[in-house]
């Protein structure tokens, strides 16, 4: 009697179980992808929305050291900011409170009317260059002859 030889197969393998792991490899490096786009689009939209507070607020700054009162009404400009070009719509608007009013500054990108930040601020009566730092001590306390 003849002995029967066993081949064992090689542990290799088979065309099948590679092709299921590409299509696994496949989609995990997919979904990292559109992490990666999510994480430039998520961080392109803060730069954007912080260049537009950083325009809105200099455009009250600018308002408030004019030292005029505003006028009630929509002013309007654009501005080059970080080599890119901004639109700006000031809207000076009452309070209620005599000599004081509000500004809304709203900033959108050039021939776009998507607006990006809305800053709001207050301007009050104008007063003399510097007068409101002298009534001040060196201790934070106002002086008593300001009183």
């Amino acid at each position: 009697m003849q002995a029967q030889r066993s081949f064992k197969t090689s542990g290799g393998f088979t065309l099948i179980e590679v092709m299921v792991a590409l299509v696994i490899a496949s989609m995990a490096l997919v979904a990292v992808m559109a992490s990666i786009s999510q994480m430039i689009d998520a961080g392109t939209a803060m730069r954007d929305r912080t260049y537009a507070a950083w325009i809105a607020h200099n455009k009250i700054t600018e308002m408030r050291l004019a030292n005029i009162e505003p006028e009630v009404d929509d002013t309007s400009g654009q501005v080059e900011f970080a080599d890119l070009d901004w639109n700006w719509t000031a809207t000076v608007s009452e309070t209620g409170i005599e000599f004081l009013y509000r500004v809304d500054v709203a900033v959108t990108f050039a021939g776009s009317d998507d607006i990006i930040r809305t800053v709001t601020g207050f301007i009050g009566e104008p007063t003399v260059i510097g007068e409101s730092n002298r009534i001040w001590s060196n201790t934070g306390q106002p002086n008593e002859s300001s009183r």
